[in-house]
C-alpha cells in the first residue's frame, strides 16, 4: 500500500473541487502514527495549518487534548487529525469535522474496524453508570460509524496492519463551472466593501436584509443556517457597518468564542472602511463614535431592557435559553442568527419555542436563510458523511404525516436501541423530535441513545411515524456503598435525581429505590395540545411498573410546571441558582408507582413545602410567582394543621380586615399562604391575586416592586389588594382568633 500517494491524490482532488475528504487509517496505534506522519510530510500544507486531536503531543504541529476540541469552533484548518484510539467522543468529532477547510482533509486513526465496535473506550466508561458497568454499554454507535465510513462518498479507508488500501475515497467529480458572483442590491444603505467581503450570494442578501434595522423602529431579522455558511460573518459585516455609522452594536451569545468570527469580521470590514478601529480588549471594537461590544446574555438583558445599546445582536440564538430570548424583545432593533443543525443550537428549536414569542411582540419580522456553504463547495462528501453518521440533519416526521394524530390514533412502541440503529428512519424521527425536546441536543446525545444502558426510548406513532417521543434513564437502585459515597459528596454519573435527594437533601436511603427519570419528551409541533404528551406518560407508568417512582428535572416554567402536575407529578426540589443552559431555576418533581415510592415523594414533597418560605424570600426571590404557585400546587400531601397562635391570627386577620400591617410580623402570612397552595382551593381569588400572595409575601418582594410587576398604578392600591386577597383565606381557615377580629371590622 502506498498511503502517501492516495493521500496526495485524495488531497489533490479536495483543492481541485474546493471540497473535504476524509483518510482512515485503521488498524494498530503506532502503525497509524507512523502513517500519519509519511502523509503529512507528504502534502503540500504546512505545519502551521494542521492540528491533531488526541491525548498525546505526538507532532510537530498544534496539538489539542480530546477534551478541548470545542477550541477549533470557528476555526479553519487545512488538515485535521483525530487519535480515536483511547476514546471515541462524538462531540469531537463534531468539532473538528467543522474547522477542516474546503480542499483540506480529516484524518482518523482508529483501531482496526472490524474489531472497533466490539472495543471499549474512555467514552463508553461515561455510558456506564451505577448500577451498571461496562461490559453492559454496547458498540451500536461505532458500528453504526464504520458502516457509514463504508458507504459515504470521499472516504479513504487504510488498513495500516496489513498495508492494503481498502478504498481511496476518490469521487472523480466533474469540473465546476466558475463562480458568476453576484450583483450589489440596487440602492444599498451600506458601504460598497461590505458587499465585496461577501463570499456569496446568500451572504449578500443577509447582508441587504440587516439594511433593514437602519430605521429606528421595532425590527427584527432572523438569519438560519446549517453550519458554515457564513451568517456570523454577515453578522460580522452588519455590526461593521452600523459601527461605522456611529451606533452602538451590542453582541450576545452562549459564549464569547461562538461570536469570535464575527468579531473578526467586524474589525477586517472596519479597517477596509478606514474607520478608526481599536480593540481595547476581546469582545469589544471601538469605530469613533461606534462601537461593537460583546456582552452575555444576562448582562444583554439588562442592558437591552435599559435601552443602552442602538441595536442588539444575538449569535447563535437556538443555544441561548429562550427566557433570555424573550426578555431581549424588549430591544428595538434585534438581529437573529442561528444553526439549524449542529451540535451548538438546534434551529428548528428555535423556531418552535422562540419564533411564536417574536411575532407576536410589536417587531416587523424578516426572515431568511443561509444555504451556500463558505468554507467548501456545495455537495460536500465529508459534509454529508458526518451529517449521517452523527445525525446533524435528524428532523421530526413532516407535519403531514401526522398532523392528524390524536390520543385515539396512536400507538405506543418500545424503540429498541438495535432497531434504531438499522432504521434510518425511525432513528431521524425520533431523534430529531429529542432535538426539540432540549435547546442543545449532541452528538454525544445519538451515542447515549444506542450504547447507554441505562437509557430507554419510547415512542407514540401515528401511521407508522413517530408523533411523540420521550426519553427515559434508570435511576437509583445503588448499594448501601454507592449511597454512603453519595451522602458524603461523591457524584454518582446518571443518577442526577437520587444524587439531589442524597446529597444536597440530605436522604442517604434515596438512592435505594429504583426510579426512572423522564429526561426529555416531545411532541410532534403539529399534533400538539392534544394530550399526546400525556398519554406517553400513562403508558410509560403502565409499562414500568418495576419502578418506585418516575421522575423529572428542568427548567421551570409555568406551562411546564402544569403539564408535570397535570400528569400526577408532584414538587420535591427547586434549585437556589438558575441553570447556565437553561436560564431557569431548575426543579425536580416526582410521581410515585409503589408505597416506598409514595413514602419518599410524600417525605420531599413535605420538606419542601416547609422550606419554601425562606428560601422563596431569599434565594428565590426572582422567581416566577406562577411557577412558585405551581409548585406548591403540585405537592399531593395531607397538608399539616396550621399552628399559627391568636396573636399571630389577629396579626393576619388585622391586616386583612384591619388597620393592621402586613409588614410587622410576615411570618404567620407565609405560613397561611402555604397552607392555600398545598390545598389547591381558589377560594375566589383571581389569578392576579394569587401571584401577589407569592410575589409579596412569599418572596418578599418590595411594595413598589411587587405593584409594578402586577401592574397595580400604586403601593398603596398594591397593599389594598393584599388585604383584599386574604380575606378569603381568613374566613376559610382562620380560628375563633381570626373571626373575632373579623367580625369587628366587617
Amino acid at each position: 500500500m502506498d498511503v502517501e500517494r492516495a493521500a496526495l491524490a485524495l488531497s489533490a482532488e479536495a483543492r481541485e473541487v474546493t471540497e473535504r475528504r476524509l483518510l482512515v487509517l485503521a488498524g494498530d496505534r503506532e502503525r497509524g502514527y507512523d502513517a500519519l506522519k509519511t502523509v503529512l510530510e507528504a502534502l503540500p500544507v504546512g505545519i502551521g495549518e494542521t492540528t491533531l486531536v488526541g491525548p498525546d503531543d505526538r507532532l510537530r504541529c498544534k496539538h489539542l487534548e480530546t477534551a478541548e476540541s470545542g477550541r477549533l469552533l470557528g476555526a479553519t484548518r487545512s488538515v485535521v487529525a483525530v487519535d480515536a484510539h483511547a476514546t471515541l467522543r462524538p462531540n469531537a468529532l463534531g468539532s473538528v469535522v467543522g474547522a477542516v477547510d474546503g480542499g483540506g482533509l480529516l484524518i482518523l486513526l482508529v483501531p482496526a474496524l472490524e474489531g472497533w465496535p466490539d472495543r471499549r473506550d474512555g467514552f463508553d466508561e461515561s455510558l456506564a453508570v451505577p448500577p451498571f458497568g461496562l461490559e453492559d454499554v454496547s458498540g451500536r454507535f461505532r458500528e453504526r460509524l464504520v458502516s457509514t465510513l463504508g458507504a459515504h462518498r470521499g472516504v479513504a479507508i487504510a488498513d495500516v496492519d496489513r498495508d492494503r488500501l481498502l478504498r481511496d475515497g476518490l469521487t472523480h467529480p466533474t469540473p465546476r463551472l466558475p463562480d458568476e458572483g453576484f450583483e450589489l442590491p440596487d440602492d444599498h444603505l451600506f458601504p460598497t466593501a461590505a458587499y465585496d467581503a461577501c463570499l456569496t450570494g446568500d451572504q449578500a442578501d443577509a447582508l441587504a436584509a440587516f439594511e433593514s434595522l437602519v430605521e429606528p423602529e421595532p425590527r427584527a431579522v432572523v438569519c438560519e443556517a446549517d453550519r458554515g455558511r457564513g451568517k456570523s460573518s454577515a453578522l460580522g459585516l452588519a455590526a461593521a457597518c452600523f459601527a461605522a455609522r456611529g451606533e452602538d452594536v451590542l453582541v450576545t451569545a452562549p459564549a464569547f468564542r461562538n461570536a469570535r468570527e464575527l468579531f473578526d469580521r467586524t474589525e477586517e470590514l472596519l479597517t477596509e472602511l478606514d474607520s478608526t478601529t481599536e480593540r481595547p480588549e476581546p469582545g469589544q471594537v471601538d469605530a469613533g463614535d461606534g462601537s461593537v461590544e460583546f456582552r452575555p446574555p444576562e448582562e444583554a438583558v439588562e442592558a437591552a431592557g435599559a435601552g443602552e445599546p442602538d441595536l442588539t445582536f444575538v449569535d447563535e440564538a437556538a443555544a441561548v435559553p429562550v427566557r433570555r430570548l424573550t426578555d431581549l424583545l424588549a430591544a428595538d432593533r434585534l438581529a437573529f442568527a442561528t444553526t439549524v443543525h449542529g451540535y451548538e443550537g438546534a434551529g428548528r428549536g428555535f423556531s418552535v419555542r422562540f419564533m411564536d414569542r417574536l411575532a407576536e411582540s410589536r417587531h416587523d419580522v424578516r426572515e431568511l436563510a443561509l444555504a451556500e456553504p463558505i468554507r467548501y463547495a456545495a455537495g460536500d462528501p465529508v459534509e454529508a458523511w458526518a451529517g449521517h453518521a452523527l445525525e446533524l440533519g435528524a428532523r421530526p416526521a413532516v407535519g403531514q404525516v401526522v398532523a392528524d394524530a390524536t390520543p385515539e390514533t396512536a400507538s405506543y412502541r418500545r424503540l429498541d436501541p438495535d432497531e434504531l440503529a438499522t432504521d434510518e428512519t425511525l432513528l431521524g424521527e425520533a431523534f430529531g423530535l429529542l432535538v426539540l425536546a432540549h435547546y442543545r441536543t449532541e452528538p454525544d446525545d445519538l451515542a447515549r441513545v444506542l450504547d447507554a444502558p441505562n437509557l430507554h426510548v419510547r415512542a407514540l406513532t401515528h401511521d407508522g411515524h413517530v408523533v411523540a417521543v420521550c426519553l427515559l434513564a434508570r435511576e437509583g437502585g445503588l448499594s448501601a456503598e454507592w449511597r454512603a459515597g453519595m451522602y458524603e459528596g461523591e457524584r454518582i454519573r446518571g443518577n442526577m435525581i437520587p444524587d439531589v435527594l442524597t446529597s444536597q437533601l440530605r436522604d442517604e436511603e434515596a438512592g435505594r429505590l429504583r426510579g426512572l427519570r423522564v429526561m426529555r419528551i416531545a411532541t410532534h409541533h403539529a399534533a400538539r395540545s392534544r394530550g399526546l404528551g400525556s398519554l406517553l406518560l400513562r403508558r410509560v407508568r403502565e409499562e414500568f411498573g418495576d419502578a418506585d417512582w418516575l421522575g423529572t428535572g428542568f427548567g421551570a416554567t409555568p406551562e411546564l410546571v402544569s403539564f408535570w402536575d397535570e400528569n400526577g407529578y408532584g414538587a420535591v426540589h427547586c434549585s437556589t441558582t438558575r441553570n447556565d443552559a437553561s436560564g431557569e431555576y431548575s426543579t425536580i418533581m416526582l410521581a410515585p408507582t409503589s408505597e416506598a415510592g409514595r413514602e419518599l415523594a410524600d417525605r420531599h414533597g413535605a420538606r419542601f413545602a416547609r422550606r419554601f418560605p425562606a428560601i422563596a424570600s431569599d434565594s428565590l426571590s426572582d422567581l416566577d410567582p406562577d411557577v412558585a404557585r405551581g409548585l406548591l400546587e403540585s405537592i399531593d400531601i395531607d397538608p399539616p394543621a396550621l399552628s399559627l397562635s391568636d396573636g399571630e391570627w389577629r396579626i393576619v386577620a388585622g391586616s386583612a380586615y384591619g388597620p393592621g400591617l402586613f409588614d410587622v410580623d410576615p411570618g404567620p402570612f407565609r405560613t397561611l399562604v402555604v397552607r392555600y397552595f398545598l390545598d389547591g382551593r381558589e377560594l375566589g381569588l383571581s389569578a392576579r391575586e394569587r401571584r401577589l400572595l407569592v410575589a409579596r409575601v412569599l418572596e418578599a418582594r418590595e411594595w413598589a416592586a411587587a405593584a409594578d410587576l402586577l401592574g397595580y398604578h400604586s403601593t398603596g392600591q398594591c397593599m389594598r389588594a393584599l388585604g383584599d386577597a386574604l380575606c378569603p383565606l381568613v374566613d376559610a381557615y382562620g380560628g375563633e382568633a381570626a373571626l373575632a377580629v373579623r367580625d369587628r371590622f366587617e
